[in-house]
C-alpha cells in the first residue's frame, strides 16, 4: 500500500548485486509511476527513467529544456512506487562540476538507485539527433570526479555516458570510456553505438559495467537481450518503448472515436479495470479504511470523567 516497501539503501545494494551477477539486467523505461508499477508487477529487474520521457511528458523536446527540480520531482514519484532500482537520465548534470555535485545529492534525496552524466555540452541534445557536440575530456572527467566526490552513499550508482562515437567515432569512443572509468565512474554508458562489434569493443576496453541503450528509431539497431548478453553487456534499457506504446495506442482511441463515435473496438486493447485495481492494490487501502475507521464503540464502556486517573 501506497509507496515501495524496500528502502533507497536497499535498492542500490540491490542494483549493485544485479550488476555483478553475470547476467544481463532488464531496465525498461517508466514514463509514470504506474507504468513503474507495471514493470514490476512483470518481473523486471529494475526501472529506467530517460530525459527524452521526461521532456515528452512536459510537452518538451530533449534539448536540454528540463530542469534538477523537475527530474528530481517526476523521479521521485516514479521510484518510490516500486521495490525495483531505478536509475535516471542526469544530462550533463545540470551545470558545472559544483552543479552536477548539487544533481547527485538531490538525486540521492529523491531515492534514486543510480544516474548517469554525459559528455556532450550544455545544454544537450537527443542522443541520436544530429549536430551533437561532446565536451573535451578534461571537463568530462570533471564531471564525473565531482559526482564521485558528492555522494554519501557509496551503493548510489555514478554512470558515465559518452555521446562522442557518433562526433568522432569508435576509437575516441574507447579512450573517452577508459578516461571516465579512471575518473571513477562506475559503469559506463556508450551511446549511439554501430553495431555488436562496437559493444565488443568497448567491453573489452573497460572493467566496469556496461550499459546499452535499445531505442527505436534511432541511430542504432535493436538487439535482443541475449545478443546483448552474449557480447558481455550488463545493463540494457528500452528508455522511450512504453511511451511510445502508450501513446501509439492513445493515438489509435482518439482515430476510433473519430471514426466510430465509439471505443467498443477498442477494448481488446484496453487494460481491463480489474488489471488496474489490481496493480494500484486497493484491496490493501480497503483493509486499511475498514480497519481505521469502520469500527463501532462498545456502548457498554463509558468515557472516563475528567477527574478520574
Amino acid at each position: 500500500m501506497l509507496y515501495a516497501k524496500a528502502s533507497a539503501a536497499d535498492k542500490r545494494v540491490a542494483l549493485r548485486a544485479g550488476l555483478s551477477s553475470g547476467r544481463i539486467l532488464r531496465y525498461p523505461g517508466a514514463f509514470n509511476p504506474l507504468s513503474a508499477k507495471l514493470i514490476q508487477q512483470k518481473g523486471f529487474e529494475g526501472v529506467y527513467i530517460s530525459g527524452a520521457v521526461l521532456s515528452a511528458d512536459l510537452g518538451l523536446p530533449d534539448i536540454g529544456l528540463t530542469t534538477l527540480t523537475e527530474v528530481a520531482g517526476r523521479s521521485q514519484q516514479i521510484a518510490r512506487m516500486t521495490d525495483l532500482p531505478a536509475i535516471v537520465d542526469a544530462d550533463t548534470g545540470f551545470g558545472e562540476p559544483m552543479n552536477v555535485a548539487r544533481t547527485i545529492q538531490t538525486l540521492e534525496d529523491a531515492g534514486l538507485a543510480g544516474m548517469h552524466i554525459e559528455d556532450q555540452i550544455n545544454p544537450k541534445r537527443c542522443g541520436h539527433l544530429d549536430g551533437k557536440q561532446v565536451v573535451d575530456t578534461d571537463t568530462a572527467i570533471k564531471r564525473i570526479r565531482a559526482a564521485v566526490d558528492a555522494r554519501r552513499d557509496p551503493n548510489f550508482l555514478v554512470m558515465a555516458r559518452t555521446d562522442i562515437r557518433a562526433v568522432d567515432g569508435l576509437d575516441a569512443a574507447v579512450t573517452r570510456a577508459k578516461a571516465l572509468q579512471d575518473a571513477g565512474a562506475d559503469a559506463i554508458f556508450p551511446e549511439a553505438m554501430g553495431s555488436l562489434a562496437e559493444f565488443e569493443t568497448i567491453r573489452a576496453a573497460v572493467s566496469v559495467p556496461i550499459l546499452a541503450n535499445m531505442t527505436e528509431f534511432g541511430k542504432g539497431e535493436l538487439y535482443t537481450v541475449q545478443q546483448l548478453e552474449d557480447v558481455g553487456m550488463n545493463l540494457v534499457i528500452f528508455p522511450v518503448s512504453l511511451l511510445r506504446l502508450a501513446m501509439g495506442s492513445a493515438a489509435r482511441g482518439l482515430d476510433a472515436i473519430e471514426s466510430h463515435g465509439s471505443l467498443t473496438t477498442m477494448l481488446p486493447e484496453m487494460q481491463h479495470r480489474a488489471d488496474l485495481y489490481k496493480l494500484l492494490d486497493y484491496s490493501s487501502y480497503s483493509q486499511f479504511d475498514s480497519g481505521i475507521f469502520d469500527f463501532t464503540l462498545n456502548p457498554h464502556i463509558s468515557t472516563p470523567s475528567s477527574t478520574q486517573v
